[in-house]
């Protein structure tokens, strides 16, 4: 009865406030004090519902609702909050440099062979070429279609600023995959590189006699377990860290700067809509994959990457939750990250889209040839950029200067780009879980068995008591 009374409560509080905003948007006639009232009726219905639910995905998901009403309500104190996110995103960066080592080297010596690496390798970078491919190609009918570029006019005066892009060789982009440190390329976040070494590292020690090899192949087997731990124990501070990533967001930006580029917002958003649709959704049947256990088990890293615009927090916990659902380790371990360099899927459609917008906004027509060029040149320039502080405005601004076009729309974008950040990051990340799934089904490997659809969960209050009886 009581856990009926919350859901009812929940309900009404959430449709009650919802309805309010909409009647004050159109009409201005409530008065700020019942709507105050309200928001927060729903913010505690929120939270009562989650400590029913104990469930880390709902503490997430509500903690997104309070922290955005925070950052509306006080500015500063939203701001302010930043601390929190940035130590939540620092603990996950420990984790990822030593998880991806030590489940990739196990997966291959431990599991795998040279032949299935090899196999494994082409068919991941097929698949991600195909995907990418029909990404950019969707971003680019969205944006012709709305126009959403045409009729802004440029402002008087800039006062953002973005790092020099600097435009890469095909020499450069080829030599950033392969590491010359590895303490280097784990301590700067370089996915890639860490999977080169890994994989190498992985086929030297399967050529290693049984008996060596036995003690590397444990000492990885033990430290991935560690690290899966390790994750479990900083997820507790999830919740806090990604609900003041939103309090910033919201706190820095306003929700002011939505009216002008409300259309280029609404582009991206329905264009990715459309990916997921007629893209993801297909090959998610065409694979046999559970959907409502698959929508499930990402639903807490995709809630992760929307809040904090980083598709490293939710990496440890996606590769967690496909294992969940019947994708075997070694092939988690070896497709996901190596997707963090080459299937960027929600990036490639954004770039597409923006790069035309540039064009729109100041007024360049620009012929079908001049846009394929465009947009295909931003998939390549795209490759190898992680780490770098807004990186896809970089690389947009490298294309306005090859194509000689302004850079001030560029700086228009800035406004929103982190609400456009939010999206694309959660598409990047539920695309590599379903990249995973489909390369271990051409494998013959995927297995979604009754034990597998056990979906990954962290308890609040009670954790694994599987472990207990």
């Amino acid at each position: 009865m009581k856990s009926r009374f919350i859901n009812y409560f929940v309900f009404t509080a959430v449709s009650l406030t919802a309805i309010l905003l909409a009647v004050n948007y159109v009409t201005s006639a409530i008065p700020e004090i019942v709507l105050e009232i309200f928001k927060w009726l729903s913010v505690l219905g929120l939270t009562f519902f989650a400590i029913k639910k104990r469930s880390l995905t709902t503490w997430i998901l509500v903690c997104l609702v309070i922290g955005a009403s925070i950052g509306h309500q006080w500015p500063e104190v939203g701001q302010n909050l930043q601390v929190l996110s940035k130590i939540f995103l620092k603990l996950i960066k420990t984790i990822v440099g030593p998880l991806i080592f030590a489940t990739l080297v196990y997966g291959i010596a431990g599991h795998s062979n040279i032949k299935q690496v090899g196999r494994m390798g082409w068919k991941s970078l097929l698949y991600f070429e195909i995907v990418t491919t029909l990404a950019l190609f969707i971003g680019l009918v969205a944006i012709n279609l709305t126009k959403a570029g045409e009729g802004i006019d440029q402002p008087a005066a800039m006062h953002e600023t973005l790092k020099a892009a600097e435009p890469q060789t095909w020499q450069q982009i080829i030599l950033h995959i392969f590491p010359e440190n590895i303490a280097k390329s784990m301590a700067e976040g370089e996915v890639l590189q860490i999977v080169v070494f890994s994989v190498i590292f992985g086929i030297a020690l399967i050529m290693v006699p049984e008996k060596k090899r036995k003690v590397m192949v444990d000492f990885t087997q033990s430290l991935s377990e560690v690290m899966f731990k390790f994750t479990n124990i900083v997820m507790y501070f999830a919740p806090i860290g990604v609900g003041a990533a939103m309090a910033y967001t919201v706190g820095h930006m306003g929700l002011s700067v939505l009216v002008p580029l409300l259309k280029l917002l609404l582009t991206l958003y329905g264009a990715l809509l459309v990916f997921v649709l007629v893209v993801f959704l297909p090959i998610a049947l065409i694979i046999k994959l559970p959907i409502r256990t698959f929508i499930k088990a990402i639903g807490e890293p995709v809630s992760i990457a929307f809040a904090t615009t980083s598709s490293e927090a939710a990496l440890p916990r996606a590769m967690e939750a496909m294992e969940s659902i019947g994708v075997p380790r070694k092939i988690v371990s070896f497709v996901m990250p190596m997707g963090y360099s080459f299937n960027l899927d929600g990036t490639t459609l954004y770039l597409s889209l923006a790069s035309i917008f540039v064009a729109q906004a100041a007024g360049i027509d620009l012929s079908l040839g001049q846009q394929l060029i465009m947009v295909f040149t931003l998939m390549v320039t795209s490759k190898g950029v992680a780490g770098i502080p807004r990186a896809s405005l970089v690389i947009l601004m490298g294309t306005a200067a090859s194509f000689n076009l302004p850079v001030w729309p560029i700086f228009i974008i800035l406004g929103i780009d982190e609400l456009m950040d939010m999206a694309r990051t959660s598409i990047n990340v539920v695309g590599n879980c379903l990249a995973s799934a489909v390369i271990a089904k051409w494998e013959g490997e995927f297995d979604p068995s009754l034990e597998a659809q056990k979906v990954f969960e962290t308890e609040l209050y009670e954790t694994h008591p599987e472990e207990n009886k």
